[in-house]
């Protein structure tokens, strides 16, 4: 089996954590405000009112490295803008915009556990992403931010 770059398997646990963080704190936490992938390093920022108990962020973590094992798949579709809009409506947005002039949308969709629209590349597979550790979680009271970072293990 062809080994991928961490960089498609950190990016894609992006889409795994953010499923996690909606199942475990709610729609209420499902705005990402900003990702950021380096290496086996990502850091996923969601709008949010509170920092998650522990509890909630270990129930995140397991969630999150359930749906690997799961190893299910990950697909992703090109459809043009307005029939992305029609089948995943507002779901599929975060709150940083894509321009009015991309008309052609990629959509990754992780099957009732995360729907985005999303221009990187991604593994096959959840099972292809590695463990997910949750490294630090911040919560920024002022800009009502959650801040959630973690790493991927071989």
């Amino acid at each position: 089996m062809k080994v991928l770059p961490v960089e498609i398997r950190t990016h894609t646990a992006l889409h795994v954590v953010k499923g996690a963080v909606v199942k475990v704190l709610g729609e209420s936490a499902k705005w990402t405000a900003s990702t950021y992938v380096k290496g086996s390093r990502g850091v996923l920022t969601v709008k949010f009112d509170r920092k998650p108990t522990p509890e909630e962020i270990a129930g995140i973590e397991r969630l999150a490295n359930e749906k690997v094992k799961e190893n299910a798949p990950v697909m992703v579709y090109e459809l043009p803008r307005d029939e992305a809009e029609k089948r995943f409506g507002e779901d599929m947005y975060d709150l940083f915009s894509i321009p009015p002039e991309v008309t052609t949308l990629n959509v990754v969709v992780v099957e009732g556990w995360n729907v985005n629209a999303c221009n990187k590349e991604h593994t096959r597979t959840t099972g292809e992403i590695g463990e997910i550790k949750i490294r630090k979680v911040r919560f920024r009271r002022g800009r009502g931010l959650l801040e959630i970072s973690f790493d991927v293990l071989d």
